[in-house]
C-alpha cells in the first residue's frame, strides 16, 4: 500500500510551536498515516508523539521515533524503530555508525541549505542512508543540488516540510510504499527507496506565522536567560 508521510517536524521538546500532542492531532486531520517528531538532539518529542497516537488512534497514524541532531558537520535525521539511540555522537560519521549499530537509519537534513547546517558534499563521504531531498525552507537551489546528488549517489531520497508550526505540517510530505503501517515498515521503505518525494510549498499566510513564531522564540528565549541571570546573580549575592 502507499502511505503519506512527513517525517521532519518540530515540537515544544525544542523549537517547534506545537507539543506532541498537537501535532499527532494535527496529522490526523491532515490525512497523514506517518509522522516523525523530529526535536533538535532529542527524542522526547516522538516518544511522547508516539504514546499520544497509539492512545488516540490505535495504530492508525504511525509514529517513527526520531530526532534531528547537530553533529560538528551539519544536521543528520536519525529514525529508530522502536527504541531511541542511547548515546548520541558529535561526528557524523560515528553517528551513522551509532545509529546502523542500533538498527536506525540516519537521512542527511537540508544538506546544501548552508543557512540551517547542512551537511553538504559530506553525503559523498559518508554511510548515510538517504538525503531529505526536498526540505519545504530550503531555497530552491539547495533542493535541486540535493536531488542531483542523490540521483548520482543512488541514494533513496526524501520530502518533509521542517514544521515548525501547526500550518505547515504536511505542506510537503512522502509517499511510501510499505506492506504494513508500522515504524519498521517506513524505514525499510527508506533503506530501499520506496519512496516518492512530495514537493509543497507554504503559503503567504503560513510563512507570516512562522515568522511571528520565530520572534515570540526568540523574546521567550532571552526573557528565560535573562531570568536565570538575575537568579545566579541576586543567589550568589544572598550568600
Amino acid at each position: 500500500m502507499r502511505i503519506r508521510g512527513d517525517l521532519h517536524i518540530h515540537s515544544t521538546e525544542s523549537d517547534g510551536k506545537p507539543s506532541p500532542r498537537e501535532v499527532v492531532l494535527e496529522a490526523i486531520n491532515k490525512g497523514l498515516n506517518v509522522i516523525s517528531v523530529t526535536d533538535h538532539d532529542t527524542f522526547r518529542g516522538s516518544l511522547k508523539a508516539a504514546k499520544y497516537a497509539k492512545d488516540i488512534t490505535g495504530g492508525e497514524l504511525v509514529v517513527v521515533i526520531g530526532a534531528e541532531i547537530r553533529v560538528a558537520e551539519g544536521d543528520i535525521l536519525v529514525y529508530c524503530p522502536e527504541s531511541p539511540l542511547d548515546r548520541i555522537p558529535r561526528t557524523a560519521a560515528e553517528l551513522v555508525d551509532e545509529a546502523h549499530a542500533n538498527n536506525c537509519i540516519t537521512v542527511a537534513a537540508h544538506p546544501y541549505d548552508l543557512v540551517r547546517k547542512g551537511i553538504g558534499n559530506l553525503v559523498k563521504d559518508i554511510n548515510i542512508d538517504a538525503i531529505e531531498v526536498f526540505n519545504a525552507h530550503s531555497p530552491p537551489n539547495a533542493n535541486e543540488k540535493a536531488l542531483r546528488v542523490a540521483k548520482e549517489l543512488n541514494k533513496p531520497g526524501i520530502a518533509n516540510s521542517d514544521a515548525h508550526i501547526l500550518d505547515e505540517i504536511g505542506i510537503t510530505y512522502t509517499l511510501y510504499d510499505v506492506e504494513e503501517l508500522s515504524p519498521e515498515a517506513i524505514i525499510d521503505a527508506i533503506r530501499f527507496g520506496r519512496t516518492i518525494p512530495k514537493p509543497g510549498r507554504p503559503t503567504f499566510s503560513t510563512i507570516a506565522k512562522r515568522f511571528m513564531w520565530s520572534i515570540e522564540r526568540h523574546v521567550i528565549r532571552r526573557r528565560k536567560r535573562e531570568f536565570n541571570e538575575g537568579v545566579l546573580y541576586y543567589g550568589w549575592e544572598e550568600m
